[in-house]
């Protein structure tokens, strides 16, 4: 009794100790548990530019897999209202590997690869590349994250490729500024508990991401900042809430600032 009681105690500690790594609008290096199932629902408000009155709702359901511990698989559907109701545009597959783990006692530093793969069938309505909700294409990047107690510092770099969107979109800002290279910098705080007793304990996180993107054929960039409070509950229900804004903005957005909420709840040893 006393060694289960003690391994669910080692294991409640290690979901704690990893939680300021789940980021609200980036993915850190490591993975979620071998065998598990996660459902996430996103959901934005993003304010329009030539009309700040006005908003757009964006909404992607997400189904997420524990493949092992080195590898995870996301299904995501994407969901809108830009052209006056609520349809389906699209989906993509997304999918990290995690190919380097150096853990300490208080620390870890982890690297992962991914890709996505989007299509979408909505206009082509802006010169920025988002495969995640915008354009069809193919995002590949590289995720580096360390861990310093309460902590956690993560960065990525990826290629992204916008391909002609469904239903004869056609990309429609020459064939050079298909390519842009997106980069991120995430830092999170474990803010309570201050010290962990039980498996019951609701563990908040305050973050603040940056978020950026340049067109290699024109060398136009956004840069946002996004703050954001991150709720978590009995180690397998999240809840997020973020505000994304421009501070370099000279890559065209139509929408490029508004509210991010998720919610989120994971199953472990589902399969």
């Amino acid at each position: 009794m006393r060694k289960i009681t003690t391994s669910i105690f080692l294991c409640c500690a290690v979901l704690v100790a990893k939680s300021q790594e789940l980021y609200v609008y980036t993915e850190p290096a490591s993975n979620m548990a071998a065998k598990g199932i996660g459902f996430r629902l996103s959901n934005s408000l993003m304010q329009e530019v030539d009309q700040r009155k006005n908003y757009n709702f964006h909404s992607i359901p997400e189904v997420m897999i524990g493949i092992s511990k080195k590898s995870m698989l996301h299904a995501e559907v994407f969901l809108s209202n830009r052209n006056t109701q609520l349809i389906t545009e699209g989906g993509a597959l997304y999918y990290k590997y995690r190919f380097f783990s150096v853990d300490e006692v208080h620390s870890h530093f982890r690297m992962a690869a991914y890709t996505r793969l989007s299509y979408n069938n909505s206009d082509v309505h802006q010169p920025a590349i988002d495969v995640n909700g915008h354009n069809s294409g193919v995002e590949t990047g590289v995720i580096a994250t360390q861990l310093i107690k309460k902590v956690a510092i993560s960065a990525s770099v990826a290629h992204m490729y916008a391909a002609d969107n469904g239903k004869g979109n056609k990309f429609i800002y020459a064939n050079p500024n298909r390519n842009a290279v997106g980069y991120t910098l995430s830092v999170g705080k474990l803010m309570l508990p201050k010290t962990y007793t039980n498996y019951n304990q609701p563990n908040l996180n305050v973050m603040l991401e940056m978020l950026g993107q340049t067109n290699w054929q024109t060398g136009q960039s956004f840069v946002d900042l996004a703050p954001s409070v991150q709720l978590i509950l009995m180690s397998r229900m999240r809840i997020d809430l973020g505000y994304r804004f421009p501070v370099v903005n000279n890559l065209r957005r139509t929408a490029d600032r508004g509210y991010l909420f998720r919610l989120e709840y994971n199953i472990f040893n589902a399969f």
